[in-house]
């Protein structure tokens, strides 16, 4: 059922296109499904052939609300129960955030709770005028956890996550692009063709600049000193095909053919 729940195609330009497929629940999200999620993750970070990963929700009305609140009665109904969906979200959220591949969130409608977490983890996050944004798990109860709240607070910065958390509310496109959870906000029918294209550029890049790129900014959340190995792989891409590939093309005024090594 999570494989009729998560789809996955890609095309021939490499780009690999995720997409929640559970629109009569408004993408609502099982246990199972970030399950599926984080195995695709894991599967796509060893493919090098990947150029950008795409998300977004089925049916144009919801990228998703979060989780399926009817599962926690069997799922999340004690502290033993909740710890072990705890260690699930927390592999999940890691294979995703490992990933080395670029990736764009195409979010329509409703993006809030565990959707907006989902869509967080994205680089590339563009929204429409009329998508709604929030976590307001305080009113059932719930904490985030520690996997969960640092991927916010990577994204937001830990004031605005704080304030996220303690209102609840629900907010509109123009206040989540201000607090930096989405990119950029285009017409509700645009959405997809907007991501579509970014994913295009992203995918038309050299592959490997991208994965150090993400790898690079990753690393300086850590404030221990860089390494002397780190510094020097700043400079590893020279010795690449693709910067003779991009170089000569620049000089010759064509379009450069990157094949990642």
């Amino acid at each position: 059922m999570s494989e009729e729940h998560i789809l996955i195609d890609r095309d021939d330009k490499n780009i690999v296109m995720i997409t929640v497929n559970r629109p009569e629940k408004l993408n609502t999200l099982t246990k199972t499904m970030w399950g599926r999620l984080g195995d695709i993750f894991r599967e796509l970070s060893d493919d090098d052939t990947v150029r950008c990963i795409m998300m977004t929700g089925a049916g144009g009305k919801s990228f998703s609300p979060g989780n399926d609140i009817s599962e926690f009665e069997a799922d999340r109904s004690s502290t033993a129960k909740a710890a072990e969906y705890g260690e699930l979200m927390g592999r999940n959220i890691k294979a995703m955030r490992d990933c080395p591949h670029p990736s764009v969130a195409a979010i329509r409608g409703i993006c809030v709770g565990g959707g907006m977490e989902l869509a967080g983890l994205c680089d590339v996050r563009i929204c429409s005028k009329k998508s709604r944004f929030g976590v307001p798990i305080s009113k059932l109860g719930l904490v985030m956890g520690y996997h969960e709240i640092d991927a916010l607070r990577s994204l937001v910065g830990a004031g605005p996550t704080l304030e996220i958390l303690l209102e609840g509310r629900v907010f509109d496109a123009e206040e989540a692009q201000r607090l930096g959870i989405v990119s950029r906000i285009v017409a509700d029918d645009d959405v997809m063709t907007e991501a579509r294209n970014a994913a295009e550029r992203i995918a038309a890049g050299a592959p490997l600049v991208h994965r150090w790129h993400r790898k690079f900014l990753k690393r300086l959340q850590d404030p221990t000193p860089l390494s002397a190995e780190e510094l020097a792989e700043s400079y590893a891409c020279f010795d690449t095909e693709d910067f003779q590939t991009g170089y000569r093309a620049f000089l010759e005024k064509k379009t450069p053919e990157f094949k990642g090594r």
